[in-house]
């Protein structure tokens, strides 16, 4: 078991390694040093694919302002660093997770990272909110520029409060690398009762979780589901035997093999798109995101 990691018994993690200690630090060095050992890379991953989905969208509204990019469980605000900067998980990895010389205190850190995020800025950036439980974690990610918006807000148990249904009228985009399994179509429901008319939802969904749920909630709201049948994507490697154990217990229970997946070690994700139908005959996701 990886350092400062302990078990978790909630019924939707089936047996998962629990990394609640590391998700609201006041900074992001004790999550990248935890997840590091681990090769955490669903970021990086994420990082390709919502690219290419907010450019083709953004393509596609070219008569509207920036687009609205909503990340759910936005923790310390990676996939905003890596969707609108010129920045790399490695290099992400490079900042927090390595030993330096001198500790700079979390005010230092901040400091240091305003700078650091601004001159790595796209030309043109996207507009992003996040969305996360962990109040500490949002205000880092919105301190030091990487959100335009934050929201330290638990969908799944409260009602957006007024400014984030204000902030969240005209999203384009709704983007999750792991959340879902922690947020289920509840969040997601509550999300689209904000919006003025249905944004797309890209997700990265680990294989042990059902996404039928979700899906189906978006269909009532005009949105088709895609998944990528070429391929899965890694997301980390198992913490231990009985976190690689119970998750394979959880894949045969859904009637899913192992073979050429999981078995290599890691969680692996799979990757769904959610549009308009006629998005999707304009363009299949085989084609927005071929390979």
């Amino acid at each position: 078991m990886a350092a400062g990691v302990t078990k978790t018994t909630a019924g939707t993690d089936w047996g998962k390694a629990d990394f609640e200690a590391i998700y609201n630090c006041p900074d992001p060095r004790r999550y990248f040093t935890t997840l590091q050992p681990l090769d955490y890379q669903i970021p990086h991953h994420g990082q390709a694919v919502f690219r290419a989905v907010a450019e083709t969208l953004r393509r596609h509204r070219s008569d509207r302002p920036p687009l609205h990019v909503v990340d759910l469980c936005c923790s310390y605000g990676v996939n905003a660093a890596l969707l609108n900067h010129r920045l790399s998980l490695t290099d992400l990895y490079g900042r927090y997770a390595v030993q330096r010389p001198e500790f700079p205190t979390t005010r230092q850190l901040m400091e240091e990272d305003r700078t650091f995020f601004a001159s790595r800025l796209h030309a043109e950036p996207f507009r992003v909110t996040g969305i996360d439980s962990a109040d500490r974690a949002v205000d880092y990610a919105r301190t030091v520029g990487l959100l335009d918006h934050g929201f330290a807000e638990n969908l799944e148990l409260d009602d957006p409060s007024p400014a984030m249904r204000r902030t969240l009228a005209g999203a384009d985009l709704i983007t999750v690398t792991g959340g879902v399994g922690y947020i289920s179509a509840r969040t997601f429901g509550r999300l689209f009762d904000c919006v003025s008319s249905p944004p797309w939802v890209a997700a990265f969904v680990l294989r042990e979780v059902n996404y039928r749920p979700v899906s189906a909630l978006l269909a009532r709201a005009g949105l088709v589901t895609e998944k990528l049948t070429t391929r899965t994507f890694r997301q980390r490697r198992f913490a231990d035997g009985d976190e690689r154990r119970s998750a394979f217990e959880a894949l045969a229970g859904r009637g899913l093999t192992v073979t050429g997946k999981e078995a290599d070690g890691f969680y692996h994700a799979d990757l769904y798109l959610s549009r308009p139908a006629a998005d999707i005959a304009a363009l299949p996701l085989v084609e927005l995101l071929p390979g």
